[in-house]
């Protein structure tokens, strides 16, 4: 399975791409990033897009792909609805559209979040945005679309791109709370295996996604 992942230079997409790299299942990766990740191997490439709106004219470095791992995201805070929109919405579905039409067989896994709105509707307004956001990758034409809505995610052995504070706050959650995190490790093998053996249902919450790491 080639897969092409973005998001790689931050936590969920490292954790996830350090998951693959050592999954017999991925043979190639094409990570797609703004800017250069320190990781090599032998089964990985880089692509630099600076700016995903214009990634169609990478095209022809695109072809051939049976996945697309899309990690890529950034926190709300700060952000208003207009500026967010046009990272979290607008640059997802171009990504995913473009990738569509150069692999029509694709299958398109997307990194949401737990208490994303798919009514699209609610007072938040990034589980409004993100909601949108995977209501219209729903309605796409890939092989397959799934969305995955991890709770607290916690790092992978050898990740760099994981805040110290947020390691702390994670295992303090995992104490009281243990089934609302997951690994990076879970993470990843859901992704691989949402490909290589579907899931029953296109949009995963933390109880789908260890269900699915599990199979």
């Amino acid at each position: 399975m080639k897969i092409i992942l973005t998001g790689a230079t931050g936590m969920a997409g490292e954790g996830v791409l350090l998951e693959c790299l050592q999954n017999n299942a991925v043979t190639a990766i094409l990570m797609v990033n703004r800017r250069p990740s320190p990781i090599t191997h032998p089964k990985l490439k880089e692509l630099l897009v600076t700016d995903f709106l214009k990634i169609e004219e990478h095209s022809d470095a695109l072809q051939s792909y049976d996945a697309c791992f899309y990690c890529a995201g950034i926190s709300s805070v700060g952000l208003n609805e207009e500026k967010y929109t046009v990272i979290t919405y607008d640059t997802t579905l171009h990504f995913a559209k473009t990738l569509l039409a150069i692999n029509p067989r694709i299958v398109f896994n997307y990194i949401t979040g737990a208490h994303t709105d798919s009514s699209e509707k609610g007072r938040s307004m990034w589980a409004r945005v993100k909601g949108r956001t995977e209501n219209d990758l729903m309605k796409l034409p890939f092989r397959a679309q799934y969305n995955f809505r991890p709770g607290g995610m916690a790092p992978v052995e050898g990740q760099k791109n994981a805040k110290p504070l947020y390691v702390v706050i994670i295992n303090i959650i995992k104490i009281f709370s243990a089934k609302s995190i997951i690994s990076l490790n879970e993470l990843g093998q859901a992704m691989i295996n949402a490909v290589l053996k579907g899931y029953t249902t296109q949009v995963l919450e933390i109880k789908d996604i260890k269900a699915l790491a599990a199979q």
